[in-house]
């Protein structure tokens, strides 16, 4: 098998007509989102959000042409500590991405 065989019993038309819309309408959520924040008072303050790093960093991948996007994609989002924490103390919630340093 090569690595462009896969096992998906659809072919790539049929995959477009069946999830087309839905994932048009995912990324025009993902640009009204960042048309929020251009309206913001406060844009500045988004250029140094480390979650908006990994979301550009993410949307350069869907780009790239490049195979295993999802994988490329959800590693850019993941925390890349081994490490276990002995305690959750101070953690408030999740942010939904690693801080900058974990995603170079």
């Amino acid at each position: 098998m090569t690595t462009k065989q896969t096992h998906n019993a659809l072919t790539s038309q049929e995959v477009i007509d069946r999830y087309f819309l839905e994932h048009r309408a995912k990324l025009i959520d993902i640009a009204a989102f960042l048309d929020r924040i251009d309206r913001a008072n406060d844009t500045r303050a988004a250029e140094g959000d480390y979650r908006m790093a990994a979301l550009f960093k993410a949307l350069d991948v869907l780009s790239d042409g490049r195979a295993n996007r999802a994988g490329r994609i959800l590693t850019i989002f993941s925390e890349a500590s081994t490490e276990l924490l002995q305690s959750a103390e101070g953690i408030k919630s999740a942010t939904g991405a690693a801080k900058e340093e974990n995603n170079s």
